[in-house]
């Protein structure tokens, strides 16, 4: 059973959370913000939550490893899961708040933190390296990492090549200073978006690299409307893109259908082709073969757990469907096909 101090921590995740979550309106991203400077007693139970043997904070997002093992990036550490316990990997850093992590092709690990900076994990050590926006970044705040298929590492708009890091503006012919790079396509399309964004396609077959000064496209339904609060974008195993606001909805490259009137916080598929999907308390499971159809099959998998708020989505190697959560039980769940266990 959770003591005191642990039910602090959880209500503290709660309220953050609750100041950036898709689907409300007019929210902005939270101010950076240093927990050294809290009070001692509050220090402490950060201090718990660190030494805990399982995530015990907010997971926004979660990631497999090569080697198989699951990396889940906690509000307050960064955890690996290599099937038989969980290992804080991030208890040496001083408490930034962490929204995303990623193993590269070069098998360098990525910590994305909302108030500290970019941590960078070299493969084979176990030391990070930490690039602050003073360092040249530009990067003050990062909440979601992303490798591009020449192997460039994505914070928001912000580029790493390897050697330098490079940050995209309005200067550059970015419409906005706000949107962040989701997905790169089998096609050479970088889509971005984010929290009261346009969907923003740039074609890099026509235009060059980015960063030109050239136009972007805007997605629009088949209304002239456009989506502007999309989180989560994927494109699957035929080339169809994904993505969720006040509903599901497939771009085949040439239709933007709904799909489905639920929306989705994050998105994945599995190794069989469904689509999955997380909203609210539940996982939605998309059948591969009733994709093509008007009213797709769906199977709801809803966690028991009262105010919990499911979000970031992972289609394991072995079948497995993991889930992040936030609310009272900020945790990682994993469903087997069967049963969903919390850690």
């Amino acid at each position: 059973m959770k003591n005191k101090g642990t039910a602090l921590i959880s209500l503290f995740i709660l309220l953050a959370a609750l100041m950036h979550t898709p689907g409300q309106a007019q929210q902005t991203v939270p101010k950076p913000n240093d927990r050294r400077h809290q009070s001692g007693l509050f220090e402490s139970q950060l201090k718990e939550a660190a030494a805990s043997k399982v995530p015990m904070s907010m997971v926004r997002n979660i990631r497999q490893a090569k080697n198989g093992d699951i990396l889940i990036a906690s509000y307050i550490g960064v955890y690996r899961y290599d099937g038989t316990s969980f290992t804080n990997m991030t208890s040496t850093i001083a408490w930034p708040t962490f929204w995303d992590v990623l193993e590269d092709k070069k098998g360098n690990i990525w910590l994305a933190s909302q108030d500290s900076g970019v941590y960078l994990q070299p493969a084979g050590q176990t030391g990070f390296k930490l690039f602050k926006a003073k360092d040249g970044t530009g990067i003050g705040s990062a909440l979601h990492i992303y490798e591009d298929r020449a192997g460039n590492i994505w914070f928001g708009a912000s580029r790493y090549d390897g050697n330098s890091f490079r940050t995209f503006t309005t200067k550059d012919g970015f419409p906005t200073n706000n949107i962040r790079l989701l997905l790169e396509d089998k096609t050479g399309k970088l889509w971005f978006g984010g929290q009261g964004e346009n969907i923003l396609v740039y074609d890099a077959r026509l235009h060059g690299d980015i960063g030109q000064g050239k136009p972007f496209t805007i997605l629009k339904n088949n209304d002239g409307k456009v989506f502007n609060n999309v989180w989560s974008i994927i494109e699957d195993k035929k080339g169809n893109i994904w993505f969720g606001e006040d509903g599901l909805w497939r771009y085949d490259g040439k239709t933007v259908t709904k799909k489905s009137q639920t929306g989705a916080y994050a998105i994945i598929e599995d190794k069989k082709g469904n689509i999955w999907t997380s909203l609210g308390s539940s996982i939605f499971c998309y059948d591969e073969q009733s994709l093509s159809t008007i009213n797709p099959s769906v199977k709801e998998v809803k966690v028991s757990v009262e105010n919990v708020v499911l979000l970031g989505i992972l289609a394991a190697k072995d079948g497995s469907i993991w889930v992040g959560a936030r609310g009272p039980a900020s945790t990682v769940f994993r469903y087997d096909g069967k049963t969903i266990t919390g850690f």
